[in-house]
């Protein structure tokens, strides 16, 4: 058992957050914070890093973790480690740090994905807007609800988010499928009342979904997973719901099966350009394609695990250091190799 664990914290946690951090941390044995002045301050950072055991954060440069010659862990604040995949496997190359995910905002993002999904499906956006407008009253002649009762939800990935959304949806008097990579070596681990597909099924899946979530991580396999057949697939009724990675699903495709009503709707959370440069105008979009023209979708920028500083999930934090410093076994390990 170490005798001390230095834990950087690369990110720029607010007042609140370090205090609790600071009150978990007493009940960890021989336990040391580090947060830092300004995370986007390099040399402050790689400076911190010299002595670090463990570092937490989302985005932390590769000259920062081969600063931390003592590394031995990086704990991820959030389900989606991706970004960390390349600089870890670099660092690994010198020195073995195992990469940890974080769950807990795991039920931010199941809500916002049912949110979004309501949204959708109520038309809750365009009766909004005609409101502000001073239109009172549009019926369902300009955009009419979606009902939900009796159809069929296809849950593409089932980790902690869609398992959530699962749970969330079930009152809605609603079939469910679950498609996952692979079966599980354990089969009672399979939710009841769905029906089970694996990948090779993928299609018979999506021609009985009438709802698509995504809900599985990006890897080189599921990479553009869903391009304009498998969209085909879902119908002019279909909607899709994806809060787990933007190029999952085709950029293109996308666009065009939305522009052109192969599907019914769409409600996007995570996008393909994470810094868009401004257009003419001075507005950016995430997107090579205008889906702000769109009438039949519902655009959120990337906020589905808000609030990002609720106290309740950074004790998840705490509880993989509780763990490292008590010399017991990490859970929630990301396999570099297989990329989730």
């Amino acid at each position: 058992m170490p005798q001390t664990t230095t834990v950087l914290l690369a990110l720029n946690a607010p007042d609140d957050l370090r205090s609790h951090l600071g009150g978990l941390s007493k009940d960890i044995p021989g336990v040391q914070l580090l947060f830092p002045g300004d995370p986007g301050d390099a040399d402050e950072m790689q400076r911190l890093a010299e002595t670090a055991d463990i570092i937490v954060g989302w985005r932390v440069a590769v000259e920062v973790l081969l600063a931390a010659k003592g590394l031995k862990q990086f704990i991820f604040g959030g389900v989606g480690a991706q970004s960390m995949l390349e600089p870890l496997l670099e660092v690994n190359k010198q020195q073995p740090v195992t990469l940890l995910k974080c769950v807990a905002n795991t039920y931010a993002t199941a809500q916002h994905a049912v949110a979004l999904l309501l949204a959708l499906a109520n038309r809750i956006i365009p009766h909004h807007t005609w409101m502000k407008e001073g239109h009172w009253r549009r019926g369902d002649d300009y955009a009419s609800s979606y009902t939900l009762r009796d159809r069929r939800i296809g849950l593409l990935g089932y980790g902690d988010v869609n398992q959530k959304v699962h749970r969330f949806l079930a009152p809605f008097d609603v079939e469910f499928s679950v498609l996952r990579r692979s079966e599980p070596a354990d089969r009672e681990w399979l939710p009841p009342l769905a029906n089970h597909y694996t990948l090779d099924k993928l299609e018979k899946f999506l021609k009985e979904t009438d709802v698509l979530v995504v809900g599985i991580p990006l890897t080189t396999a599921s990479k553009g997973l869903i391009g304009a057949e498998e969209l085909q697939f879902l119908g002019s009724e279909g909607l899709l719901i994806n809060v787990a990675r933007g190029p999952v699903i085709d950029e293109q495709a996308l666009y065009e099966a939305l522009r052109e009503k192969v599907i019914g709707g769409a409600a996007i959370d995570v996008w393909y350009n994470y810094r868009p440069e401004p257009d003419v105008e001075g507005f950016k979009h995430p997107s090579a394609y205008p889906f702000h023209e769109l009438d039949n979708v519902v655009l959120s920028p990337h906020r589905a695990a808000s609030p990002v500083f609720d106290l309740r999930r950074w004790e998840e934090v705490m509880e993989h250091i509780r763990r490292f410093a008590n010399d017991e076994a990490p859970v929630n390990v990301v396999d570099l190799e297989r990329e989730y």
